[in-house]
């Protein structure tokens, strides 16, 4: 539709996603603008104004599709809304980007790529992970070659949250951190080293009371012979390293998560003067066998990244930043660690 023009962008839901992790990116590339703001709470729709005073600020989904200003529309609302939101945009013909996961079961995301197939439109999924510092900074030690042929990779997203009744704790509405935070982890590993063949999980709900599980690992074997660890979890006090990845050759450590995260959830823009940046007493290390170990500088993360290829794709010169046939791949392989956790065995999956 768009050929070269601003392209109007609708959120669905101002949440912790849609107004820290989306808007501020959407608002900081050029050719995009956010255009609307759909939700129901009158606490967030007097933020979203303040935020956003030339967006139109609505309060419901149905409101947002009536506006011909909106080409794009971002499903920023929990988790089990991705696919029927998803699925009624496309059908009035706007491209759609939903949150990670991409849908809580593999049938309704296929349903839902499904429904961009028939539409023509586009559909993404917002892995912003890819555009992590310490991930960039992982993915090109490896692509040249300093660490050597992999061995394996352990990554984390583990924090210390007590119980609560809030919408990512409902396993109807979020299905828990392993499949929420754990289809990041998954989607890295998977860029990095490629299919997945084999699968091995333990899932356990520790906390009193909760409903989802809230401590995870998962073991994954790619079909190239490399290991990925991940783990998530709601019960660590400390959660470290980030990244730690083993080759023949060298090893690289890297604790604390990406900055742009810290900063976006305390109200930070992109442009703003060393967002995004790694200072130095954060950067990883590179342990090469009996050499005193080295810092690596960490590579400045960008979400912008995603909303600059979206815009491009939109435009209809380039592809779209993230495949959502990649992200039911991820997904897979996040229903394989759930079976082998019930089972107690190795999950053997079809070069997912």
């Amino acid at each position: 539709m768009a050929s070269g023009g601003t392209i109007g962008v609708g959120i669905v839901g101002y949440g912790l996603a849609g107004r820290s992790f989306h808007a501020p990116f959407i608002d900081a590339v050029d050719g995009l603008r956010v255009a609307a703001v759909a939700t129901g709470r009158p606490d967030r729709q007097a933020i979203a104004r303040r935020d956003y005073p030339e967006a139109t600020v609505v309060d419901g989904f149905e409101a947002l599709l009536e506006r011909p200003d909106v080409e794009v529309v971002v499903v920023a609302s929990p988790n089990r809304t991705h696919v029927p939101l998803g699925i009624a945009a496309l059908e009035a013909g706007r491209h759609v980007v939903t949150d990670k996961p991409i849908a809580t079961e593999v049938a309704d995301a296929e349903r839902l790529v499904e429904a961009a197939e028939r539409s023509g439109r586009i559909l993404t999924v917002y892995q912003n992970r890819r555009f992590d510092g310490d991930f960039l900074t992982v993915r090109s030690l490896i692509d040249a070659g300093t660490l050597g042929p992999i061995d394996s990779l352990e990554s984390r997203f583990e924090i210390r949250a007590p119980h609560s009744a809030a919408w990512r704790e409902d396993w109807a509405e979020a299905a828990g951190p392993h499949r929420d935070l754990g289809a990041h982890l998954v989607d890295q590993a998977r860029l990095l080293f490629g299919p997945v063949v084999r699968v091995f999980g333990q899932l356990d709900r520790r906390r009193p009371g909760s409903a989802v599980d809230d401590s995870a690992f998962v073991a994954i074997e790619h079909a190239g012979g490399e290991r990925s660890r991940l783990w998530t979890s709601l019960i660590a006090a400390w959660g470290e390293p980030r990244f730690h990845v083993r080759g023949l050759d060298a090893e690289y450590v890297k604790e604390g998560r990406d900055p742009q995260e810290a900063a976006s959830v305390a109200g930070g823009r992109p442009a703003d003067p060393g967002f995004g940046e790694d200072p130095p007493e954060r950067w990883g290390w590179l342990y090469a066998g009996a050499e005193l170990p080295t810092r690596v500088p960490t590579i400045r993360g960008d979400y912008r990244l995603f909303y600059a290829q979206l815009r491009d794709a939109v435009r209809g010169t380039a592809a779209p930043p993230v495949d959502p046939v990649d992200a039911i791949r991820g997904l897979r392989v996040l229903e394989a660690a759930e079976r082998s956790a019930r089972g107690g065995s190795v999950v053997t999956v079809a070069a997912t």
